[in-house]
């Protein structure tokens, strides 16, 4: 009984944070949505919406051995590109960068989630403040959201430097726009996910929160201030990045 509260069941959306509730909602969901606003998801779309096949891996050297074996090309850290290799976790580099037909993005926190909930065999769709209300509309118009078809929004989240989970303002938000898009689900929210939503009633300036947060403040401070005022523009986008056999292409 233990376990099966901690998946929130009875609810037609549900709501939970960083790879441990990934783990948990995809246990029993038909579809996980996984939010990463600063930056993987937002990187996702920017990718797909160019036509790139998005391959999302864990953060470590191994990536790009992997792009090796799928002919890919691999992103690097932000401080890392070079002309040559302007490929990035940066939403900015890979708007002005030249399209790739297959790019390795490794991180952290989105990309080692969705690269885990690919497992699972269900689809995992890419949100973000730019396209939440696409991603809303999509999952409404496949049918998910009911008892039998549960969806799961996962907010990525940052990490301390123990490793442990650091929830953040910019992926709770972009969670709750998804949220807010399928709040008319036939089961309803269940009460992590009423919370989560509860948080956009409270934010009159979403653009602004983002920027203001610890995670966008550290980006800007870091000379990525493009990659947050990219992130923070929202419903910009009606491209659906969905992962089906360990690759995000739109639908």
């Amino acid at each position: 009984m233990a376990a099966t509260v901690f998946t929130q069941p009875g609810s037609g959306a549900r709501f939970d944070w960083g790879l441990a509730g990934a783990a948990e909602l995809g246990r029993v969901c038909a579809v996980l949505v996984v939010v990463d606003v600063l930056s993987f998801t937002t990187s996702v779309e920017v990718a797909v919406s160019r036509g790139m096949r998005v391959h999302p891996f864990p953060w470590g050297e191994q990536a790009a051995e992997y792009a090796r074996r799928v002919a890919g090309t691999v992103a690097v850290g932000r401080r890392q590109t070079t002309p040559e290799h302007p490929w990035s976790l940066s939403p900015a580099a890979l708007r002005a960068a030249p399209v790739v037909p297959d790019l390795v993005l490794p991180s952290p926190n989105g990309s080692a989630i969705c690269a885990a909930a690919s497992s699972t065999g269900r689809p995992v769709v890419a949100a973000c403040l730019r396209n939440a209300a696409s991603v809303g509309r999509w999952l409404c118009h496949h049918g998910y959201g009911a008892d039998d078809a549960p969806i799961g929004v996962v907010a990525a989240g940052e990490r301390w430097p123990d490793g442990s989970l650091r929830p953040c303002v910019a992926d709770q938000l972009g969670a709750a726009n998804v949220l807010d898009a399928i709040s008319d689900v036939p089961v309803g929210l269940s009460v992590e996910a009423a919370m989560a939503l509860a948080a956009l009633a409270s934010t009159p300036d979403v653009p602004a929160a983002v920027r203001g947060c610890v995670s966008g403040r550290e980006l800007v401070e870091g000379g990525f201030a493009g990659d947050v005022e990219m992130a923070a523009q929202v419903d910009v986008s009606d491209v659906v990045p969905v992962l089906r056999q360990g690759v995000f292409t739109a639908y």
